[in-house]
């Protein structure tokens, strides 16, 4: 079951919404994707899919994946598509670095190995750990008050959890996370993520100025030692996200105590196969996750779901369905949010059917 060809497809993806705003400014309005489409000698077809969060968000940008995959494609072509493990090797030597441009052919791999021995992707990874994963719903940077009725409007959809774009103005910030601190409800799980936005001194002032208020405080600077600093001297929860790239920094935190809750994004980690890795290092260590990706229609959401679905119950602070939040659809049998959770399928593989007609033509074909 040897891999024979490998194509590429590119989908916008709009959002509902129409922008997505985070720290100093930054926003998308429609998601650059990259779809993978990876075919063996026997015929069995897997898919694969990466969208990073714009260009400026982590060191990946949407051109970059189908570069990566020009370097990457000829070298794995003649490769069992099952040996994912192999295949991740062969990915390194023959690019180093770049995890978010191997991501969608360790995904597409994981299909394939699903396909192939009939079982889903979430059975191979572990096996269902209770009946479905509870999702959050990241809200949108804007005014105080508008963040406030979106955490009220997306409750009644469901989500009891909820990640508050901040990262601004310190005064701004801190009437953002109390405006919906106010329409809270008894269960309701507050997380303000700044994105690498704030400087250390301005870090200091919100956590002080949100003291009295349970939220988590996710990510509040650039670096990994002004994110440690905060930590120490703030007695929130504390989540890690951007800093954590691979095992080595996960165990150096870890170490240092430098958070309660990862973010593991698949894309970050260069696919399920790193990802599942620091997934079950977390679980051995007793930290709790957020299984998610950078950003991403319904290929990446189904691989969320089986890597979510997977991780014991007891680990998973939340995940999330990327595919709620945009217009284009990309592939039937992907999970569908249903009031504030999904659940991985049961179908061999990844358990969808990609949308040929919203696919269109491959822009790249390797073999």
């Amino acid at each position: 079951m040897k891999i024979a060809r490998i194509s590429v497809y590119q989908v916008d993806l709009p959002l509902k919404e129409k922008n997505y705003q985070w720290s100093g400014g930054k926003s998308v309005q429609v998601f650059d994707s990259t779809v993978v489409r990876v075919e063996t000698d026997s015929g069995l077809i897997g898919w694969g899919e990466t969208c990073p969060l714009g260009p400026v968000y982590l060191p990946s940008y949407a051109a970059g994946v189908r570069a990566g995959i020009a370097e990457l494609a000829p070298s794995l072509i003649g490769y069992r598509a099952t040996d994912v493990d192999v295949l991740n090797r062969v990915m390194d030597r023959s690019l180093k670095g770049h995890p978010y441009a191997k991501a969608g052919i360790d995904v597409a791999c994981w299909d394939i190995l699903g396909k192939a021995s009939g079982q889903s992707v979430c059975t191979l990874l572990g096996g269902a750990d209770g009946d479905d994963v509870v999702l959050y719903r990241a809200i949108s940077q804007g005014a105080p008050e508008a963040m406030a009725a979106n955490v009220a409007g997306y409750r009644n959809e469901g989500y009891r959890r909820f990640q508050l774009k901040v990262g601004s103005s310190v005064d701004v910030d801190i009437a953002r996370i109390r405006a919906v601190a106010e329409v809270l409800e008894e269960g309701d799980i507050l997380i303000a993520d700044a994105n690498t936005g704030w400087l250390p001194h301005e870090a200091a002032r919100v956590v002080r100025g949100v003291h009295d208020i349970d939220v988590y405080i996710e990510q509040p600077c650039e670096s990994y030692q002004e994110c440690l600093t905060i930590r120490r001297r703030c007695d929130h929860a504390f989540v890690l996200d951007e800093n954590v790239d691979g095992i080595p920094m996960l165990l150096r935190a870890h170490a240092d105590g430098a958070m309660d809750v990862v973010n593991i994004k698949i894309s970050k980690f260069g696919g399920l196969t790193r990802a599942r890795q620091a997934r079950d290092l977390c679980a051995s260590m007793g930290l709790a996750m957020t299984i998610e990706d950078t950003w991403g229609g319904d290929i990446v959401t189904a691989a969320i779901a089986h890597l979510a679905h997977s991780t014991p119950e007891r680990m998973r602070f939340t995940s999330t369905d990327f595919n709620s939040y945009g217009t284009v659809s990309l592939a039937s049998g992907a999970p569908r949010r249903e009031n504030g959770r999904m659940r991985a399928s049961t179908a061999p593989g990844l358990g969808i059917e990609p949308d040929l007609d919203v696919l269109g033509a491959a822009v790249a074909e390797f073999s």
